[in-house]
Order: structure tokens, then sequence, then C-alpha cells
């Protein structure tokens, strides 16, 4: 099977050693751009190695209501990620920091105003 010639496709994913969420739209009023993640990935590559970055817009459906959020998720390698338990909580402040940092910045250039939330 070619993943190219099929829309939907399962795949086994391996965990993260850690996952930073960054509720992106609940104070921006809209989506990071492509270019606004890339700043991120430049700010976080140098702290910490090698990183996954996804730009979403998240769907959270009952039978009662629905809610649209846009997250930003980075993912980092277990093995970037450091054994020590003082260590790596200090490591995920770092990460938090720079994420918060990063947001606050694309926030004050550009933001939408909310209507609806």
């Amino acid at each position: 099977m070619q993943i190219e010639n099929v829309i939907a496709f399962a795949v086994e994913q391996e965990p993260a050693g850690l996952e930073v969420r960054i509720n992106f739209g609940v104070f921006a009023g809209r989506d990071a751009t492509s270019a606004e993640l890339e700043e991120l990935g430049k700010l976080l590559v140098a702290e910490a190695g090698e990183i996954s970055i996804v730009g979403e817009e998240r769907h959270e459906i009952s039978e009662d209501a629905e809610v649209v959020l846009h997250q930003v998720r980075v993912s980092v390698a277990p093995d970037n990620v450091p054994d020590d338990r003082a260590a790596r909580k200090e490591f995920c402040e770092r990460l938090v920091t720079l994420a918060e940092i990063w947001a606050r910045q694309c926030i004050n250039e550009r933001h939408a105003e909310l209507t609806d939330i």
C-alpha cells in the first residue's frame, strides 16, 4: 500500500518523551501561521534538540456541545528529555516559558477580535 494513494490510514505512534500544548486560539482568536510555527521551532530546537510541532484545529464533540480549539502541540523525543526528575522538571519549565513568550509575541503582533467564546 502506498500512503499517497489512500485518504485515511492507521499508524502506530511512538510515545513522545514530552508534549507541550499551547492554547493559542483561546488567546489569539486565530490559528498560528506557518511562519509563527517555524519561529517557535527555531526557539525550541536550541533547547530541546529535534522536535515535532503541530498546529491544529481540534474539535471536542459530545451529544450536548461542540468546542473548537486552535492548539499548538510540541513533541520532544524521549531521548531528548532528561531522566532525572529535577532536571526533567526544569527542562519542562524552560520549554513552557519559551512557548509562552512565543505565544505572547504572536498575539501582540497580530490578534483577531474574539466574537464568541
